[in-house]
């Protein structure tokens, strides 16, 4: 029964209580209007209408009607149609944003009530206890997140979605899928910032084994022991910060949330099915719509960012290992055999330790100090132009 609907039942029995104690000369017309709450007046008009039609004369007649704001029903179903044909899985914000932008004029409230009544959304579970909010950055370039999600963004295919966000103000600045999460697609993340808005000041994550190395399982991470992650930010001056528990991420975890409230059905809207053509959906089409609807104003005017003039940003984003080279001049690596060609500032490097450097694309690279002596395809072949410095 609805709140109005007992209201009024409650009413009834009232009235019958409060009409016998008056037609005893118990109560008085003023008395009786009073327990009612309502005038005197009111309570001879409920009066009359009681004795000229009993206990049903009270009731409210407007509860009987439909009221003239009503969807029609043919709109009603026009729309669980749709959304059943079309738009099946999408949550009720993201379908109530198509269904404005192709000229509805109904309310989110009044979608969101109509899918629930027909089964075809489910109501979001009750929300936890009381949290206290951690205050967000107060400008740009101070704190970014990092985080990835797999999840089945297309039918039989699970991807991690790699996101890097900023703490201050929502806007993500890299986004893409990986069919794994790990060192490389942290710097990726990583660089596009950088190259988009310059350096950063802080980097927060979870303890993920690409960011973090933890002596004791479940316990807090070493910040003297670097993963390659790790040392490449150390290298820029980027502090980084170990999140621990989900609920400290939750920024992130929310941003999950919507994604996946929405990619999977726009993913599977165009017919995309391979992770090119969704990365380029996401580049050109889904990363600009959603900074432009969830971007935030930030606390402050400003920005944290420094602009990046340094060396090469891919000689520090990159995994480094250190070798020591053999008396023909060549450096072993992961099976292969890099071999060191003469150059003029060394007669040999026979014995001398040298960086070896693996890129994103999984191309190497071998550094003695801050000079490239030469680079690598990924097979270990040298390359044909060499860039010794």
């Amino acid at each position: 029964m609805r709140r109005s609907e007992l209201l009024q039942e409650t009413r009834k029995m009232r009235f019958a209580e409060v009409y016998s104690g008056w037609t005893e000369r118990r109560l008085s017309q003023e008395e009786a209007a009073l327990i009612l709450g309502v005038s005197d007046r009111t309570f001879r008009r409920y009066r009359d209408r009681y004795e000229e039609c009993g206990i049903s004369g009270l009731s409210d007649k407007r509860l009987a009607q439909a009221s003239f704001r009503r969807a029609p029903v043919d709109e009603v179903m026009a729309v669980t149609e749709r959304y059943k044909t079309q738009h099946q899985g999408w949550n009720v914000k993201h379908f109530h944003k198509w269904y404005r932008g192709s000229g509805g004029s109904r309310s989110y409230t009044w979608l969101k009530n109509t899918l629930q009544s027909k089964g075809l959304v489910s109501k979001a579970v009750k929300r936890g206890v009381h949290r206290k909010r951690r205050e967000k950055s107060p400008l740009p370039g101070m704190m970014i997140h990092q985080d990835a999600s797999k999840h089945e963004w297309v039918p039989g295919k699970k991807w991690d979605l790699v996101i890097t966000m900023d703490d201050a103000n929502n806007e993500h600045y890299s986004m893409f899928f990986a069919d794994e999460e790990g060192t490389t697609s942290s710097f990726q993340g990583v660089e596009d910032v950088i190259l988009k808005r310059g350096l950063f000041s802080s980097f927060y994550s979870d303890r993920g084994s690409h960011y973090w190395y933890t002596p004791k399982e479940g316990g807090k991470v070493s910040k003297t022991q670097l993963t390659q992650f790790g040392r490449a930010l150390h290298q820029l001056g980027i502090e980084m910060i170990a999140a621990y528990s989900p609920e400290a991420r939750g920024r992130s975890e929310r941003a999950f949330g919507t994604h996946q409230g929405r990619l999977p059905q726009e993913l599977a809207y165009h017919g995309i099915t391979t992770i090119e053509a969704a990365n380029r959906y996401l580049a050109q089409v889904y990363l600009p719509a959603f900074n432009a609807e969830f971007m935030k104003e930030p606390l402050e005017a400003g920005t944290a960012f420094v602009p990046w003039i340094g060396v090469d940003l891919q000689d520090i984003l990159c995994e480094r290992y250190e070798r020591t080279v053999t008396a023909d001049n060549c450096v072993s690596f992961e099976g292969k055999t890099l071999q060191i060609p003469a150059d003029k500032y060394r007669c040999h490097y026979i014995r001398v330790k040298v960086s070896v450097h693996r890129y994103k694309d999984g191309s190497l690279a071998i550094f003695h100090g801050p000079r490239k002596l030469v680079d690598y395809d990924v097979a270990g072949l040298q390359k044909k132009k060499d860039v010794a410095a």
